[in-house]
C-alpha cells in the first residue's frame, strides 16, 4: 500500500489500536519535522522578527496548523458510516436492509434538522 495512503485512510476498528497509534506518531512526527522547515525558511528569508511576535506566530499557527488539523486527525473520530461498514451486520446476500421499522425511522431522521415550532392555539404556558 502506497505510505500516503496508509497515513490517510482512516481505520474504522474501534479504540485505539497499536495500527492507529503507529499512524498518529508518524503523522505528528511529519507535522513536526514540516512545522520546523517552514519556521526555519521562515526566518532564512528574513522574516524571523515578525515570527517572534505574538501576531506573527498567531498567522503561522493559523496559516500551518488548520489545514493540517483534519490530516492529523484522520482516526481519531470515524464517522458511524465507515465502522456500520466494517461489520456489514445490517445487509444480507441480496443487498436488502434488515433493519427494524423504527431503526430505518430513526435512521432517516437522524439528519432531519427540523426543530419543533412554538406551540399553537394559546401561545405557551397559562
Amino acid at each position: 500500500m502506497n505510505p500516503w495512503r496508509w497515513l490517510t485512510t482512516p481505520d474504522p476498528d474501534p479504540g485505539f489500536t497499536p495500527r492507529k497509534l503507529l499512524k498518529l506518531f508518524v503523522r505528528v512526527l511529519l507535522f513536526a519535522l514540516l512545522a520546523s522547515l517552514l519556521s526555519a525558511a521562515v526566518r532564512a528569508a528574513g522574516l524571523g522578527k515578525y515570527l517572534d511576535t505574538w501576531w506573527g506566530t498567531l498567522l503561522f499557527v493559523l496559516v500551518l496548523y488548520v489545514p493540517l488539523a483534519r490530516f492529523l486527525t484522520v482516526d481519531t473520530f470515524v464517522p458511524r458510516r465507515l465502522a456500520q461498514q466494517r461489520g456489514s451486520a445490517g445487509r444480507t446476500g441480496t443487498g436488502r436492509s434488515t433493519l427494524t421499522s423504527a431503526e430505518r425511522r430513526k435512521e432517516r431522521n437522524r439528519y432531519a434538522g427540523v426543530r419543533k415550532g412554538p406551540p399553537r392555539g394559546s401561545g405557551g404556558r397559562r
